[in-house]
């Protein structure tokens, strides 16, 4: 299953590599297939210095911490995405969160679901009929129900 990776998810997981939002990304490249914007590098980097804060890890521990994180997301260039789809994304996100804009091109591009905590965004584009998201929770039982199906070695 292809899941488009919001750039808060990626800030969680970099606080807390042991929480359930870090151990999905870390430990289920066999159930998901992780995709986000480079944008998202960006997105991340410019905020390292709240990171460190926050957590109290050092710079330096940040970007380990992130590296680690993005071992299994693929990071694809927007330019691969059609301005048509663009013109679409901009305008559903245009008066919740333009910053958002590539995940939901991503979402319709890959036609798969966004992971994301971000409320604001959920709720606010619900209201306009987009609800191609997926929640933290479900991707725990989705990945818990496909580890039950395997054959016991």
């Amino acid at each position: 299953m292809k899941v488009i990776v919001d750039a808060n998810i990626v800030f969680s997981a970099i606080l807390n590599t042991n929480g359930k939002i870090g151990d999905l990304l870390i430990n289920s490249k066999k159930y998901f297939e992780f995709i986000a914007p480079d944008f998202l590098r960006t997105e991340i980097r410019k905020h390292h210095g709240k990171l460190s804060k926050i957590s109290g890890l050092t710079l330096e521990k940040v970007r380990e911490t992130e590296y680690q994180i993005y071992q299994d997301i693929t990071f694809i260039s927007e330019e691969q995405v059609k301005s048509s789809i663009w013109v679409i994304a901009a305008k559903l996100v245009d008066d919740v969160d333009p910053k958002d804009t590539p995940y939901v091109a991503f979402s319709k591009h890959f036609k798969c679901k966004i992971w994301s905590g971000d409320k604001v965004l959920i709720k606010g584009l619900a209201k306009k009929g987009f609800t191609n998201f997926v929640t933290t929770d479900e991707l725990f039982r989705l990945r818990e129900d496909a580890i039950q199906k395997q054959p016991q070695q």
